[in-house]
C-alpha cells in the first residue's frame, strides 16, 4: 500500500551526515513505491514556541514562519522520519524547536503512526542517541496513535561526510525507509 512519507532533516548544515541518511530513507521509500517528501531545516525560519496554548483551539499557531506549513505537512503524512545529528548527546535544537511548534497537531485528527529516527553523532558509541531517542520518545506519547519504529544510529561520524564511511549506517536507512 503507497503512503505518504514525509522526512525531515534538521540539521542546521546543508548536505550534512543526518542528511544523507535521509537521503537514504527517501531512496528506500520510492524504491518500495511511496510517496515522498524530503524537507530540510536548514534554509527555514522557525521560531520559538510561546506557550500561549492558542493552537489548542484554532490548530493552527499564532507565529507564521515556515513551522506552519511543515506543521500541516505532518498532519497528513502517514510516516515521519526525523533526521538530526546529535549535539551534546541530544536531538539539534532545530528538531527540539519543530517538535514544540507541532503544538497544533495535538488536538488533530493527525494521520501520521509510524514514526522513525536517523541520527548521527562524533561519537561512536550508540548510547550517544539515546537522549535524541528518549526525547522524540517524549513527543511520540503526545499522540496515542504513533509509535517509533526504527532508529538508525549513525556513529563515529565526526566529520562533514564521514557517514559515507559508515556503511551500515547508510543501509540500515535505505532499509527502514523501503520497509516504512
Amino acid at each position: 500500500m503507497k503512503k505518504n512519507i514525509l522526512i525531515l532533516s534538521t540539521s542546521p548544515r546543508k548536505n550534512g551526515n543526518s542528511e544523507m541518511l535521509a537521503r537514504e530513507f527517501a531512496r528506500g521509500a520510492e524504491e518500495a513505491g511511496h510517496n515522498v517528501e524530503l524537507l530540510s531545516l536548514h534554509d527555514k525560519t522557525i521560531g520559538f514556541c510561546k506557550g500561549c496554548l492558542a493552537c489548542q483551539k484554532t490548530q493552527r499557531c499564532v507565529i507564521h514562519d515556515d513551522a506552519d506549513a511543515i506543521v500541516r505537512k505532518m498532519k497528513d503524512a502517514e510516516v515521519i522520519a526525523f533526521a538530526t545529528p546529535i549535539y551534546f548527546y541530544e536531538m539539534c535544537g532545530q528538531m527540539k524547536t519543530l517538535l514544540d511548534r507541532s503544538n497544533p497537531l495535538f488536538p488533530s485528527d493527525y494521520a501520521f503512526r509510524d514514526i522513525y529516527l536517523l541520527a548521527t553523532a562524533a561519537d561512536s558509541a550508540e548510547s550517544s542517541m539515546d537522549g535524541a531517542v528518549k526525547g522524540l520518545e517524549g513527543w511520540i506519547a503526545c499522540f496515542e496513535k504513533a509509535a517509533l519504529r526504527g532508529v538508525v544510529r549513525g556513529t563515529g561520524a565526526d566529520g562533514a561526510g564521514t557517514i559515507l564511511q559508515v556503511p551500515v549506517a547508510l543501509k540500515s536507512a535505505f532499509e527502514l525507509g523501503n520497509k516504512a
